[in-house]
């Protein structure tokens, strides 16, 4: 079943490369639930096809990136990019789109968590194993306010601008 608005979250985790040692985390991969990134706060939540794919990379994690200011301005305390990615992609990914303090760049290595919110997209025929649908939403306090999920091969409302709108 596919997470739709007026759901909360499932529960799960993602992992993200850290950089530098600090506030409990080690360098390196590290999980982090789904429910303590969520709680309490409005968060923007984006999915991906894959790490370093055209449009991905040319065009949807800059544009939030690009947009960061304005949608903090909104309330939003926190954008998290998602992609079935290890973390050690993740993390490379986030060096090479400069993202650090921006997006946080989350790993889904096995799509687990794709899996839950019912966002799955099976490209195996093509060689690309399981991915994620091109999707973005607005979590506030753990539950979904608004979700904009792409059909696929398009990026037409997931990206930053159509966010931004949709915060008012």
């Amino acid at each position: 079943m596919t997470i739709k608005v007026g759901d909360k979250l499932p529960a799960g985790a993602l992992s993200e490369y850290v950089e530098v040692e600090g506030g409990g985390c080690s360098i390196g991969p590290n999980p982090f639930q789904i429910e303590a990134l969520t709680a309490g706060r409005k968060v923007v939540i984006f999915g991906v096809p894959g790490a370093f794919t055209p449009t991905c990379s040319a065009q949807h994690v800059p544009g939030y990136v690009a947009n960061l200011g304005a949608l903090k301005a909104k309330g939003v305390a926190e954008v998290i990019c998602v992609a079935v990615n290890d973390p050690f992609v993740m993390g490379a990914w986030a060096r090479d789109l400069k993202t650090s303090g921006k997006v946080r760049m989350m790993g889904d290595g096995s799509a687990n968590y794709t899996r839950a919110l019912g966002l799955e997209f099976d490209l195996t025929a093509k060689g690309l194993g399981m991915r994620c649908q091109r999707f973005s939403m607005l979590v506030d306090n753990g539950v979904v306010k608004t979700l904009n999920v792409e059909a696929p091969g398009k990026f037409e409302v997931s990206d930053a601008a159509t966010m931004l709108r949709q915060l008012g």
